[in-house]
């Protein structure tokens, strides 16, 4: 019964009854009080239509099952094994069930999800109904309040705030994440603080919540339900349609049961009505004995019975019998008739029900959601999660040593070299001057064979990192040059970078985390019959390819030594980044929004509907919240944004137009104003955004009046803390941003552009007039354009 009160449904509770989010227990049940809620004697208590039996000891009924006009199951989530057999089913939102209900009865597919108790954020893409071999994924709700803090403010559904606590601090003492504190501070609502050490990301730590802690788990349903005694595996829809084909079945029960009721009251009362008017009772002295009364009334009412729906029988005689004198004398006609008028009014109605059942069952739901709805409002947000790489949140618990010559590496070489700080859950790549490489698991020590060239972390599908290599082919004698990347392999599986031969052996080789090439100096030997035995040889001129590609022929004559003669630029030019809006994630998938192509020192404008604007850096750990951004693109500083906002304080709408001028990551800038209700209208980063802007009428019956401005040519760019103009005078019912258009938006680019750019666009060759002195030396006229 605790577990049924915990939900909130069919029981009114009173006195501790524990806590589903601390997971405290509900105190002793002689402390505690419950009695059935008023949702309960709508849905689950009918005695007219529940179906009983004898007790135990013979002495009372009992039901054998409660008559639910709901999809209780669904509503409260259930949990349990048995003899071969288990079921795991989710809870389900009221409002949904209800409204789905409605959907099922007007013939509509139905596509219900879980909605959890204690909130969270929910991924359903697998849920596969409810049925076995689906999954959800559950994640905390993990706010930011600072860059040293943050706020747990929901937690997965199965999990409390202990246990989740707990997690955390394992994860803590392992090494997976780096925390200062945690401390509990749930109430009547959740809220974990989890203070962060300095130098600590706040996205990164996020992601690491969720990878190594209760913060995110992974939930199987398994919808397995008893029909017709035999248990079903079976989709939460069809669940949901059985259950409205029942609720079905008891409104019409129901209906007929009060049908029949009716029927009676009408059929007395119309017997009583005969019975008074017709002074019946006046000749009762004269029978001694029931029967002969009986057959007496049954003569009196022989006129009347075709006017009655059914035969008078012998307990309708003696109900007649029964009624007090008083009563008789003071029998009123018009209120008799009053009555048998409402009761054939309310018969009326109950006939059009069960005519038109299912209208009648479709407002019974909506009754539900109307009276009952309150308060049970979806708690769980439905969003879809990307996939967090452990490795790449994992806080460097460990230190990666490596023995070159004899080739050993782990974490437990402390005399030998230091490679790098890292996580004990990466991978390590290491590459042998014989042309070999493989990936293995980090441990304390393991040898993975001698003369280690290079050895590092490596990250899975990472193709910006690109290895320069050139060999000897032992079989040809050639010398081969090749650039390749290692972004999938099996891990402890030597490969080989050469195409195998014996003697085969490497004379350059460098790893380039953004793809650098290189530039070395070949020395060929002074013996061989090359004419030029010493040349430079460029890396960007070779396409970098996968890992068993042979290479190309560097040259055909003997080596003696190979030289780096220089690092060059990156030939794979610069990071392509998308943005997911789903999300609220960056990535190189190609999935959502293309943001560009950024270098290392570009940037991320961020635009939140609050008024706010922020600079944040391209690193795919970072985490946007999608209901509060406005715009989210890759930063021009020289790019002007647009803003319509409201003065909280005066109720007037000001425009202004600005460019950033604040290079701070990771920090807010407030643009609007500061005062109460201040809120932000419009922004756009378009060359010529137009708005729509709809006015209040002046008074009653007036036409609302609608009028378009383009924003650039109401103020000319100013600074961001500058307030604007005021946009008009009058009161404003609402502003549109229009569409943009791509003609103006090229001419007015156009006109933007710097004339450094404009120069650049020129074709190779062109002629420009410059104002040079004629009577100069010609060797000073050299301010062509080519």
């Amino acid at each position: 019964i605790v577990n049924i009160g915990q939900k909130d449904l069919l029981i009114e509770t009173q006195g501790n009854w524990g806590d589903v989010n601390t997971g405290d227990r509900a105190a002793a049940p002689r402390y505690i009080e419950a009695r059935l809620s008023k949702l309960a004697h709508e849905i689950v208590f009918n005695p007219q239509t529940t179906d009983w039996q004898v007790s135990y000891d013979g002495r009372k009924k009992e039901p054998v099952t409660l008559p639910v006009k709901f999809p209780l199951v669904l509503a409260q989530g259930v949990e349990g094994i048995a003899v071969g057999l288990a079921t795991k089913i989710m809870p389900h939102n009221f409002i949904e069930l209800c409204e789905a209900s409605i959907q099922i009865l007007k013939g509509k597919k139905t596509n219900i999800l879980p909605d959890f108790p204690m909130g969270g954020i929910a991924d359903f893409s697998n849920y596969n109904g409810g049925e076995r071999g689906g999954k959800v994924r559950v994640r905390a709700r993990i706010e930011e309040l600072d860059k040293k803090t943050l706020l747990i403010k929901s937690i997965p559904y199965g999990t409390t705030s202990s246990s989740l606590i707990d997690s955390i601090i394992k994860a803590n003492d392992n090494g997976k994440i780096k925390i200062r504190q945690v401390v509990d501070n749930t109430a009547a609502e959740v809220e974990v603080e989890v203070i962060l050490p300095n130098g600590v990301s706040p996205n990164v730590m996020i992601d690491a919540l969720y990878a190594f802690t209760d913060c995110e788990i992974s939930i199987s349903p398994n919808c397995c339900v008893i029909i017709e005694e035999k248990p079903h595996f079976i989709n939460v829809n069809d669940i949901l349609k059985i259950s409205t084909d029942k609720t079905l079945a008891l409104l019409k029960r129901e209906l007929e049961i009060r049908r029949g009721e009716l029927l009676e009251k009408i059929f007395f009362s119309s017997l009583e009505k005969i019975f008074i008017q017709e002074e019946m009772y006046i000749d009762f002295k004269k029978y001694d004995n029931k029967p002969d009364l009986f057959v007496y009334l049954d003569g009196r009412f022989e006129p009347f019975k075709q006017l009655l729906y059914r035969e008078i029988e012998d307990e309708d005689f003696e109900k007649l019998t029964q009624i007090p004198m008083i009563r008789i004398t003071r029998f009123d006609t018009a209120k008799a008739d009053e009555k048998m008028r409402q009761l054939e009014e309310e018969l009326k109605e109950v006939e059009h029900h069960l005519e038109n059942l299912v209208e009648y069952a479709i407002d019974y739901f909506s009754m539900l959601i109307a009276k009952f709805g309150k308060g049970k409002e979806r708690k769980t947000e439905i969003a879809h999660f990307e996939n967090i790489q452990a490795t790449f949140v994992a806080a460097n618990n460990a230190k990666l040593y490596v023995n070159r010559k004899e080739g050993f590496i782990g974490t437990g070489l402390k005399k030998d070299e230091f490679v790098c700080d890292c996580s004990d859950i990466d991978d390590i790549i290491i590459f042998r001057s014989d042309g070999k490489f493989l990936v293995t698991r980090l441990q304390d020590k393991i040898f993975v064979g001698k003369d280690i060239i290079h050895v590092d972390v490596w990250k899975k599908n990472d193709d910006r990192m690109t290895y320069n290599l050139t060999y000897l082919d032992g079989g040809s004698g050639r010398t081969y040059v090749k650039r390749f990347n290692v972004t999938a392999i099996t891990r402890d599986r030597e490969y080989d970078m050469t195409k195998g031969e014996k003697k085969s052996k490497l004379f350059h080789f460098t790893a380039n985390p953004n793809g650098e090439a290189d530039i070395i100096s070949v020395y060929l030997t002074s013996g061989c019959t090359a004419k030029k035995k010493v040349f430079d040889y460029d890396f960007s001129d070779l396409a970098v390819k996968g890992r068993g590609a042979g290479g190309n022929v560097l040259t055909k004559y003997p080596v003696r030594r190979i030289e780096l003669k220089s690092k060059g630029k990156s030939t794979l030019g610069g990071l392509k980044i998308w943005y997911d809006p789903t999300v609220g994630r960056l990535n190189k998938n190609e999935i959502g929004e293309l943001l560009g192509e950024f270098e290392a020192e570009d940037k991320i404008l961020v635009i939140y509907n609050t008024g706010e604007y922020e600079l944040t850096s391209f690193e795919l750990t970072n985490k946007y919240d999608i209901s509060k951004i406005e715009i989210l693109e890759k930063f021009d500083p020289e790019r002007v944004i647009n803003v319509i906002h409201m003065d909280g304080e005066t109720k007037t709408h000001y425009v202004k137009r600005f460019k950033i001028e604040t290079q701070t990551i990771d920090k807010k800038f407030l643009f609007i104003n500061e005062s109460n209700g201040s809120k932000l209208e419009v922004a756009s980063t378009l060359y010529s955004p137009k708005i729509e802007m709809v006015h209040k009428p002046t008074s009653k019956g007036a036409d609302k009046m609608t009028t378009t401005y383009n924003i650039p040519s109401l103020i000319d760019v100013k600074g961001w803390k500058a307030q604007g103009n005021k946009l008009t005078n009058d009161k404003v019912q609402k502003i549109k941003l229009l569409d943009a258009d791509p003609e103006a938006e090229a001419k007015m680019k156009a006109e933007l552009q710097p004339e450094q750019e404009k120069n650049d666009d020129l074709d190779v060759g062109t002629s420009i007039d410059l104002d040079v002195n004629p009577n100069e030396d010609d060797s000073k006229d050299q301010l062509g354009l080519f």
